[in-house]
């Protein structure tokens, strides 16, 4: 056959890579003797076709179709049917075998999820606490610093774990418990977390909130597990923060007590203090509630130590800021021992927090050490709040100067008054336009004890706001700016008389320190236990003396109105002077105004002689 006479030189065959023939043009091949085999593949509705000169083409084809075994047979083409069932069986197995292994997958992952969860059931009375194993915990007394009592207190504790027996030798017995008690940030944590590292031995921790759970009887199955893994571990410590949380008073409240609460704080009892034995094991507790803590809880036997871990003095502030500064570079005219007179009642937390707070603002500006201007700044940033715009020089900067001042001045007139720091006309975050800061008297603090002078002193430098303002103004022209100044004096006021015994009603306590803890507190306030007559002198008598801190500031405020408007022009332009410049300000007029009456005085005096002189040369 020539090349121009074959099937693709005339048209009739698609070139190699094209689309197969059609229908009808097979059927045309096979009349033509052009197709040398034929294979029906049923199943899948095609048919293998060998053409002559070797090629194999696959064609569609339909369904039981007879066009087509009727021209092969009329062409005496072979035509051959594939038998596709065992193809089609074998396809069937294979799907229904993925099909069954995707069941038996899920059902194997729902049985491991619901092994989980039941893993989870029977494990949620299992106690979850946080174990520091023996040697794990690097705190020792040395990094704790300003509470030197507690510390030797718990010394013995200690030593009661390292050498127990130099103590059961003669007849003592471990402590069971120890309660440390002290306000927030005082380091009872800590504290704790030294015990454990000083005496090395394995320490767990727990929040009391973590037994406390929405289902009945798990914090007491938390206890039990609790006090069972400490004692396979024995000796060793058991930590409990905020211990109130779970040791409320039983039965108290509205309504009566949490039952889920009190079955865990009876679990709590049993196994401090019950058959069974748990030597070795010593449980510290901390919290700043000790007031709420069940009677059961306190007693000796379950806790026998109770260690309070107060707010450090002046020297002991020094201690937790030279600790705290280990890490910190400062500048070299920095001087603890000055920060710590100026920060009177900072807790552990405080100290911490403000030599932080001033790392912070050094490296914002980009400065290396830390400086006594960045601790001042931060400072104000803890007690003041966020600095705000700067005031304009109006009506309403010089009101607040003269208000300013006037608390600023009777600091350093009044006796018993504390010392003034600053004042600074630099507002802060909350609506503070300007504040006078004073430093507490340290031996105050330090002694717990106020008197009367101390407490008459404080009413009539809060006044001083409002009586400058009344001198400058006028009575008309007063401001709500001291609305909390007035709260504070009516604060003190009524404790003088209802509680301290200062006043002519007598010493007698006439209300308690505090509000119920376990009646809603203000939301639900008892009947007091004097007479509306008594109540009523009780008002006379805070009132008077409010009205006699208001009178006695105005008294020392008129006579020293030209100093008023020298401190309030200087602290304009200025916007901040600091206690000893504004003391000195002082001190040179009180001099100055001491010559004047000296000398007025004089002139009075040889007024009198010259009198008398002439009277006897008649």
């Amino acid at each position: 056959m020539s090349s121009d006479s074959s099937p693709q030189a005339r048209g009739t065959w698609p070139a190699r890579g094209v689309d197969p023939p059609s229908y009808s043009q097979l059927l045309t091949d096979i009349r033509e003797g052009r197709v040398k085999d034929l294979e029906l593949s049923p199943r899948q509705q095609e048919v293998r076709v060998e053409f002559g000169d070797g090629r194999e083409l696959r064609v569609p084809v339909f369904a039981n179709d007879q066009q087509l075994l009727r021209t092969a047979e009329q062409a005496g083409v072979p035509l051959t049917v594939r038998d596709d069932r065992a193809d089609a069986a074998s396809a069937a197995l294979v799907s229904n075998g993925l099909l069954v292994l995707l069941l038996l997958g899920g059902l194997a992952l729902l049985l491991k999820r619901s092994a989980k969860v039941a893993n989870k059931a029977l494990g949620f009375g299992a106690s979850k606490p946080r174990l520091q194993p023996e040697g794990g915990v690097s705190v020792r007394f040395e990094d704790v610093a300003g509470i030197a009592e507690a510390k030797e207190e718990l010394q013995e504790v200690v030593t009661f774990l390292k050498a127990p027996e130099r103590y059961t030798a003669i007849g003592a017995r471990i402590p069971k418990g120890v309660l440390l008690i002290g306000p927030p940030g005082t380091g009872k944590t800590l504290l704790a977390r030294a015990i454990a590292g000083e005496a090395g031995v394995p320490f767990f921790s727990m929040a009391a909130s973590e037994f406390v759970e929405m289902f009945v009887g798990v914090g007491a199955s938390r206890v039990r597990d609790l006090f069972r893994k400490a004692k396979e571990k024995s000796p060793c410590i058991i930590f409990i923060d905020e211990v109130d949380a779970v040791g409320r008073q039983r039965g108290a409240g509205i309504g009566g007590g949490n039952d889920e609460r009190e079955q865990t704080l009876n679990q709590l009892l049993t196994e401090m203090d019950g058959f069974a034995d748990n030597s070795g094991v010593i449980l510290l507790a901390a919290t700043n509630r000790p007031d709420v803590l069940d009677a059961a809880l306190t007693r000796p036997g379950r806790f026998d130590r109770r260690i309070t871990v107060d707010l450090p003095d002046r020297r002991g502030r020094e201690e937790i800021l030279a600790v705290h500064a280990r890490t910190r570079p400062l500048a070299e005219g920095v001087r603890l021992s000055a920060w710590a007179s100026r920060t009177p009642g900072f807790s552990g937390a405080d100290l911490s927090n403000l030599l932080n707070e001033a790392a912070i603002l050094t490296a914002r500006r980009r400065q290396t050490t830390i400086d006594d201007v960045a601790l001042g700044d931060a400072l104000e940033r803890i007690t003041m709040g966020l600095t705000a715009a700067p005031l304009q020089d109006s009506a309403k900067k010089r009101l607040i100067a003269y208000h300013e001042v006037g608390h600023a001045l009777l600091t350093t007139l009044v006796p018993h008054a504390d010392q003034l720091d600053k004042v600074t006309l630099l507002p802060r975050s909350g609506g503070i336009g300007g504040f006078a800061r004073t430093m507490p008297d340290e031996d105050v603090l330090d002694s717990g004890l106020i008197s009367k002078a101390y407490l008459l002193a404080r009413m009539v430098v809060a006044m001083g706001g409002r009586a400058a303002e009344q001198v400058v103004f006028g009575p008309d022209e007063v401001t709500q700016g001291a609305s909390s100044d007035l709260e504070l004096v009516g604060r003190i006021g009524r404790e003088m008389v209802t509680r301290y015994g200062f006043s002519p009603l007598g010493p007698v306590a006439l209300e308690a320190e505090g509000p119920e803890v376990f009646l809603g507190r203000d939301w639900l306030r008892s009947e007091p236990h004097y007479s509306k007559v008594t109540g009523n002198r009780i008002d006379a008598q805070v009132r008077e003396l409010a009205c006699h801190a208001l009178e006695k500031a105005m008294a020392l405020l008129e006579p020293r109105r030209d100093l008023m408007d020298v401190l309030v022009e200087r602290l304009i332009v200025e916007e901040t002077i600091d206690g000893d410049r504004f003391r000195a300000i002082v001190e040179a007029d009180e001099q100055r105004r001491s010559a004047c009456g000296s000398a007025a005085e004089a002139d009075v005096q040889a007024a009198q002689v010259g009198v008398q002189a002439g009277v006897l040369n008649r």
